[in-house]
């Protein structure tokens, strides 16, 4: 399949045109009208400093399924003795900035460029991004990011500073997804940490249908809050 250049009109080929890899596009630019334009049509970007903007479609895509979460028995007490605090957008622009310094197996560098970070942080002053917080006394001990439209949440990163603190800020963004009635929270590719918590790997196909199902309902914008 060609890879395609994208024209400066806020436009997408197919997903289904991506290649093996997911790779689908080239080029653009990480405008909010054209990033929330990607997310709903299954499409996100991932590149690198050295790299043009690149757009993917994986198939098939990790999810999880908000009914489908699965945590160990010693995170179940760290949530039941309220070892982290946790809050809601009160943090956004430093859970990103921490996500683009840790550290990744088999990544050289990061892909959460400044240009990136940019455009998210334009995303949450819009409403359209979130950040799931956790705090230990005070102090930021990890979290995760993402894009919310209609019933879906696009997780993009996380990171924690302390064991088991993205996995607390996981297990409250997916009570919050339950309490908004979500269909499901994207996770892009597969990793032994997801899958290990009840995501799972569906085809491309199956992933469009519930997408669009998703998209049919009015996105929670603004600040969220716990």
């Amino acid at each position: 399949m060609p890879i395609f250049q994208l024209p400066d009109e806020i436009l997408f080929p197919d997903p289904s045109y991506a290649e093996d890899d997911g790779l689908l596009a080239i080029g653009g630019d990480l405008s909010a009208e054209r990033l929330l334009a990607a997310y709903s049509q299954g499409i996100f970007p991932w590149y690198s400093s050295q790299e043009p903007i690149l757009w993917w479609s994986p198939d098939p895509r990790l999810v999880l399924f908000p009914d489908r979460l699965r945590i160990s028995a010693s995170l179940q007490r760290k949530i039941n003795n309220h070892h982290f605090k946790v809050r809601f957008d009160t943090a956004f622009e430093q859970v990103i900035s921490h996500c683009a310094e840790t550290e990744r197996k088999h990544e050289a560098g990061t892909w959460i460029t400044p240009e990136m970070q940019a455009a998210y942080n334009e995303l949450h002053r819009k409403g359209f991004a979130h950040s799931v917080e956790t705090y230990d006394h005070g102090k930021l001990a990890g979290g995760l990011y993402g894009v919310s439209l209609g019933r879906a949440f696009f997780g993009e990163s996380m990171f924690h500073l302390q064991p088991d603190a993205s996995k607390v800020a996981l297990f409250y963004l997916v009570e919050k997804a339950k309490e908004f009635n979500f269909l499901f929270i994207d996770s892009q590719v597969e990793t032994s940490h997801m899958v290990s918590m009840g995501a799972e790997l569906i085809p491309r196909v199956e992933y469009m249908k519930i997408l669009k199902e998703a998209m049919g309902f009015p996105t929670v914008k603004g600040k969220w809050c716990y």
